[in-house]
């Protein structure tokens, strides 16, 4: 963003304080409603002296004689441009801050599959955490070309999606800035389930003769929201399976390290596992109790872990039914508190 030399940091405060105040009140402001408002702790002397600075650089202006300042065109246009530019850095700022995070959960999880396969000499399994509530914590447009914008979502737990809408027609930063402030106020901490045909109805009405690029963005968000697209499984001690006979057999072997392979059926277990609100702690499945049907000469251990802000994963053990299952849930149980614990599960 270009800004006029000897537009310093004082008049730039100064200029969003004017601004600010302006459209909470409707009234021009004056030096001395500043002085009370402003972190500047100066006078308001030197205060009215930087408002002529301004209004001489054009973002202000004076309407009548002895009244105080209101912003012009210029003005806006420069706060405008400054809040865009906060909420973009903003977004940087999070996505860093979160591939550091996923990055670092990825070796913590993946290491502790390994662990537990060591400890239990069973096959084990970890799901990444998922947004189990879906809600809407941010969205934000921007502008990519003259024909697309992009709307970065942000869900619970900061889980970042992205998705390309086509529009008919370039929108300005004010547009965009109206857009954002419409979705975020309606839908900020709401789930998918409670965006309902009234309150689109509404939204629409309300963007005019943009209701397309809403309609499209809420379109984008139910699309986007699937737990089995944000899920990583890591496993562990597949070949541990070979340890027991009555599982070594080819046919059983072959299944069960299929099901690891491929993961799919591993993803089922873990939608399963999530969906029941009572499995929040340790679950038991039994041969054919186990909800993968190719486990069905096994025993199925799970526990639920928890990150705060509806994020949850699971943890899953697979062994012979005559695994020790004392040993198991010990074990379980303690992993299940120190990932709890690890990740502030009662931090929001």
């Amino acid at each position: 963003m270009i800004r006029e030399e000897g537009l310093n940091e004082r008049k730039l405060v100064i200029l969003k304080a004017i601004i600010q105040n302006y459209l909470e009140t409707g009234e021009p402001v004056g030096s001395r409603t500043l002085s009370k408002y402003t972190d500047l702790n100066v006078s308001a002397a030197t205060i009215r002296n930087e408002m002529s600075d301004l209004e001489e650089m054009g973002y202000i202006i004076q309407p009548h004689t002895s009244a105080g300042r209101v912003p012009s065109d210029k003005g806006y246009r420069l706060y405008v441009d400054m809040l865009m530019e906060e909420k973009e850095q903003e977004l940087t700022d999070m996505r860093e801050e979160l591939l550091q995070k996923s990055e670092k959960t990825d070796q913590i999880l993946k290491q502790a599959a390994k662990v537990l396969a060591n400890s239990t000499n069973y096959a084990t399994m970890i799901s990444s955490p998922i947004n189990n509530r879906n809600t809407l914590k941010f969205i934000q447009l921007s502008q990519v070309d003259e024909t697309q914008l992009v709307a970065v979502i942000v869900m619970g737990g900061n889980v970042i999606k992205n998705k390309i809408i086509d529009v008919e027609e370039e929108l300005g930063n004010e547009t965009l800035l109206k857009l954002n402030m419409l979705l975020n106020t309606s839908l900020n901490g709401m789930s998918i389930d409670q965006i309902n045909l009234g309150l689109i109805a509404a939204l629409k009405e309300q963007a005019g003769i943009h209701r397309k690029v809403i309609s499209d963005v809420l379109d984008a968000v139910a699309e986007i929201i699937h737990i089995e697209d944000d899920m990583e499984i890591y496993t562990s001690g597949a070949t541990n399976i070979f340890k027991y006979p009555e599982l070594s057999d080819s046919k059983s072997a072959q299944e069960i390290l299929g099901a690891f392979e491929e993961k799919q059926q591993l993803a089922e277990l873990v939608t399963q596992t999530l969906s029941s609100e009572e499995n929040t702690g340790i679950q038991v499945y039994i041969g054919e109790e186990a909800p993968v049907k190719t486990m069905k000469d096994c025993s199925v251990v799970t526990a639920t872990y928890e990150l705060g802000d509806g994020m949850k994963g699971t943890i899953g053990i697979i062994g012979p039914k005559r695994m020790d299952y004392e040993h198991v849930m010990k074990t379980l149980k303690k992993l299940q508190t120190e990932l709890d614990s690890m990740y502030g599960k009662n931090d929001e």
